[in-house]
Formats: structure tokens, C-alpha cells, sequence
């Protein structure tokens, strides 16, 4: 069986910078820090669009758009934070675009990214192309991927 792969990245040059803390870390990482992310997608296909291609890598611009709203200059916080509502009184207070979320981490920023992105993927291409991953990297040395097998 033949299969198309295609690959669309957004390096970590694209200045997508966002802070969190993972509170539950026995090391420095439970402290605030962060990271200029970068997103790798994998988008697969039996068969080509009528322009021989998987997908237009122009339909990425609402994706790009996602990750902005949620990666670019804000503050991501889990809700189990034992510090959460000093760490919202950041938002409160104009000093952050704070974001919570279930969990935080590169692992759950994959997950949240390969959800949206596999829903607005399936409804443009009415289900041809299949997401296979999201790759999110913090910087050259770490990275982690979400498949959904």
C-alpha cells in the first residue's frame, strides 16, 4: 500500500516563547522558566489532493494562529498548581497571559496542538489526510511527541 508523508515545522525560531513551572519537579524545572517552542507535524495520505499534494501547508495559517493564541508570550499554568491563584493574580495584574491547563509540559502541549490541529486537519480534508503526530520541542536537546494510535 502507498503512502505520502509531508512534514511542517515551526522552529523554535519562531519566537512562539511562553513560561510555566512543572510544580510536582524535583529539580529547577519547578520554578518558572521558559522556552521559544518549536512544532513539528506529520500529516500522511494514500492518495493526493488534485494539485498532487497531501495537504496545502497554506491551511497551517489558522494552526500557526492556535499556537499563537496559546504558546506566544504566555504564561501556562496547571490547575492543580498548589499556587495557582498567586500564579493568576499574575493575569489579574497585566503581568502575564496566563493560560491554564490540565497539565503543563512539552508531552501535554503535543497532546493539546495534535487535538486541535487532527480536528481541523479531518474537517478541511474531510478525512484524507491523517495527523500521525505532533512533535513539540523546547529547544535542540528535548523534545516530545503525541501520536494517537
Amino acid at each position: 500500500m502507498k503512502t505520502y508523508q509531508v512534514i511542517k515545522t515551526f522552529g523554535t525560531d519562531r519566537g512562539f516563547s511562553c513560561a510555566f513551572r512543572q510544580w510536582k519537579a524535583d529539580s529547577a524545572c519547578n520554578q518558572i522558566h521558559g522556552y521559544s517552542l518549536g512544532f513539528k507535524f506529520t500529516l500522511e495520505a494514500a492518495d493526493l489532493d488534485d494539485k498532487s499534494w497531501v495537504y496545502d501547508f497554506g491551511g497551517f495559517i489558522n494552526i500557526k494562529n492556535w499556537i499563537e493564541d496559546h504558546f506566544d508570550h504566555t504564561f501556562l499554568i496547571s490547575k492543580d498548581d498548589p499556587e495557582l491563584e498567586l500564579l493568576k493574580e499574575l493575569g489579574h495584574k497585566g503581568v502575564a497571559n496566563i493560560i491554564e491547563l490540565d497539565a503543563v509540559g512539552c508531552e501535554k502541549f503535543a497532546e493539546m496542538t495534535y487535538n486541535f490541529s487532527n480536528q481541523y486537519i479531518n474537517e478541511q480534508t474531510n478525512g484524507r489526510v491523517k495527523l500521525l503526530s505532533v512533535e513539540v520541542f523546547e529547544h535542540g536537546a528535548n523534545s516530545a511527541v503525541f501520536k494517537n494510535t
